[in-house]
């Protein structure tokens, strides 16, 4: 790669931690001096979904950027803490450095034999996690999580102790189950029960995913994107004719869209 910088990573990032402090220095940015930890939380999460899209789009040069978007918002999260007298920046990068030794045994041991390596790395590393004071196994996994990840990893650290099916069709036959469920309730009018059993809806699909080495959160990226593009090729296709979309009923609209599902493909 053709780079313009001849610095090494290490003087970069030390680089960019002294831009942060001089943006939060008394003659600094304003609007930098002003933000806290709090403040700075929906920037944070913008940046890490902003890495994610071009990962999922295999835009290298997206991903080069967006990368150092959000080590930015790391270092200014270190910053604010330093001047707090919280912790400091290599507080954090220490304590990563300790937790990845200290739960990679079969790489860092003495024990550390080349072909135990993948078969025992998952579940040394959630032993050691057990070990370090975690009262359950499922244990760290943050609430705030969307709730498809939430549940994906919820379920796979359950699965660490045996606590799952060994193949798809039980799990999608307890999908079955609970759908019957939730018809039920909903029968019944029973709008709470309803929303409970959604849930388990929702969580046994899920679960489906995960046996099936799907990521149920961007696999419904994904169909949300699919719907977004043919429903926007739904409204090309009623303004190309000059037909109201606002008053065609729901065929009209189902015709069209069967139309555009078997001419487009919409994967990409």
């Amino acid at each position: 790669m053709n780079e313009s910088s001849t610095l090494t990573a290490e003087q970069e990032l030390s680089r960019l931690i002294e831009i942060v402090k001089k943006l939060r220095a008394p003659d600094g940015c304003p609007w930098d001096r002003e933000q806290t930890s709090e403040s700075m939380i929906p920037y944070l999460l913008e940046e890490a979904y902003e890495v994610v899209e071009a990962i999922e789009d295999g835009k290298q040069g997206e991903l080069k950027a967006e990368l150092g978007d959000l080590l930015l918002h790391i270092v200014i999260q270190g910053q604010m803490a330093s001047e707090d007298n919280r912790f400091k920046l290599q507080d954090s990068i220490k304590s990563i450095n300790e937790k990845l030794i200290r739960r990679h045994p079969h790489v860092f041991g003495d024990n550390n034999d080349e072909s135990k390596r993948s078969l025992d790395a998952k579940e040394n590393w959630e032993k050691v996690k057990k070990s370090e004071g975690r009262k359950s196994w499922i244990d760290g996994v943050p609430r705030n999580l969307p709730g498809l990840i939430r549940a994906h990893r919820v379920q796979s650290k359950a699965s660490n102790v045996g606590f799952d099916w060994n193949e798809v069709t039980p799990a999608l036959e307890k999908c079955h189950e609970e759908i019957n469920e939730l018809m039920e309730v909903w029968k019944a009018r029973d709008a709470d029960r309803s929303r409970e059993e959604f849930g388990d809806v929702l969580f046994s699909i899920v679960n489906v995913g995960r046996l099936m080495e799907i990521d149920s959160e961007t696999a419904m990226r994904q169909a949300i994107d699919k719907f977004d593009a043919r429903f926007r090729a739904l409204e090309d296709v009623f303004e190309k004719e000059k037909r109201d979309l606002v008053a065609a009923s729901l065929e009209e609209m189902d015709e069209v869209w069967d139309r555009i599902k078997h001419s487009v493909d919409f994967r990409k």
